[in-house]
């Protein structure tokens, strides 16, 4: 029944940026083992530009996995769970779900509010990891999967395998192509001759934040080489990003670019430097080399992954995914030095 043309499957993972991106290499297998499945994915909507560009209106070049997108914004949810608003999109979204008619469905987040939206649709079929990263989220689904890859993309590959019995692998992940990002991109990278290197010194949480003082020697030395070096600037990340370009003079250039422009901006790029963070793991998707700064999370599971890389992480480090404000003691034991020897080993 699975193997049928028009099956229709929905996968659920809703975010963050690394992990969406973590998920694609497995949905994009997928779509192309099984190019007329109908394939759609509900996500946060913050996200949704890694799946789609902005001009897309159906599967293609700016849209080249999914069929269709739904909306979940469950962040936003949670700050009001009873308002009139939370509750009238949980209700447009379960309509949405139910009208999909969904054969199967993945979870590939293994969250209690991934595996809750999984239920909303009704499907019989809704597959999990068997030992989910929210345990309650086992009870949400009806097919269990025991995964043993090491790498979180591995497990997502033995996920997707479930479904119809495939024996995939992972593969380098399909993302939009937005024609305006890319003009963009080309008028702001005038200098077509000089290599790129992009910066990333913001992160999820403190402590898996490197100090923008040693991104910034590195940085310095990077410019003095003759390299370009961009800034990658989030929300709210300027004060990260002002001591790199205050101590290059301003040779570093910091781009506070939407998600399309980052896309785009990083497909030209020669080497990514950054911690464990979505614009390292967009470098990695899009088969950039790069630099992975690593301290309480494990690179084994969640590290660089199918391009060239080195990974600098102090043996003191410990896996720990408590969200504190401070940068990890073993992290702070990497010095600027490395990291360069690093950028350069993989530069030549």
């Amino acid at each position: 029944m699975q193997t049928r043309s028009r099956y229709r499957l929905l996968v659920v993972r809703l975010g963050a940026m690394g992990d969406i991106l973590h998920a694609l290499p497995a949905v994009t297998a997928l779509r192309q083992m099984h190019p007329s499945w109908i394939i759609d994915w509900v996500v946060e909507p913050r996200w949704q530009g890694l799946l789609a560009a902005p001009c897309a209106t159906a599967r293609g070049e700016a849209q080249p996995v999914v069929d269709n997108l739904h909306f979940a914004a469950t962040k936003l949810w949670r700050k009001a769970p009873l308002s009139r608003e939370t509750l009238a999109d949980l209700r447009a979204l379960r309509r949405a779900l139910r009208a999909g008619s969904y054969d199967t469905v993945l979870d590939l987040q293994g969250a209690i509010r991934s595996s809750m939206v999984a239920r909303l649709t009704g499907s019989r079929r809704r597959i999990g990891e068997a030992t989910p990263r929210e345990t309650p989220a086992r009870w949400l689904t009806n097919e269990h999967v025991i995964t043993c890859g090491t790498h979180v993309i591995e497990q997502d590959v033995e996920l997707a395998s479930a479904i119809a019995a495939d024996e995939l692998e992972p593969v380098r992940p399909l993302l939009p192509i937005c024609p305006a990002a890319e003009a963009w991109c080309d008028q702001y990278l005038s200098c077509s001759g000089i290599p790129a290197v992009l910066i990333n010194p913001g992160a999820g949480w403190g402590a898996k934040r490197w100090p923008s003082e040693r991104y910034a020697a590195v940085a310095k030395v990077l410019a003095s080489r003759g390299y370009r070096v961009f800034v990658n600037v989030g929300p709210g990340e300027e004060p990260l990003a002002a001591p790199i370009v205050e101590a290059t003079g301003g040779k570093a250039i910091p781009v506070a670019a939407t998600l399309d422009q980052l896309i785009a901006l990083t497909r030209r790029i020669r080497l990514a430097i950054a911690g464990d963070t979505g614009p390292l793991h967009l470098a990695c998707a899009l088969g950039k080399p790069v630099v992975g700064i690593y301290g309480p999370t494990d690179p084994s599971r969640n590290g660089p992954f199918g391009v060239p890389f080195r990974v600098l992480r102090s043996p003191e480090s410990k896996r720990d995914h408590r969200r504190l404000p401070d940068p990890e003691a073993g992290l702070l034991t990497i010095e600027p030095d490395a990291v360069l020897a690093a950028a350069e080993e993989i530069l030549r």
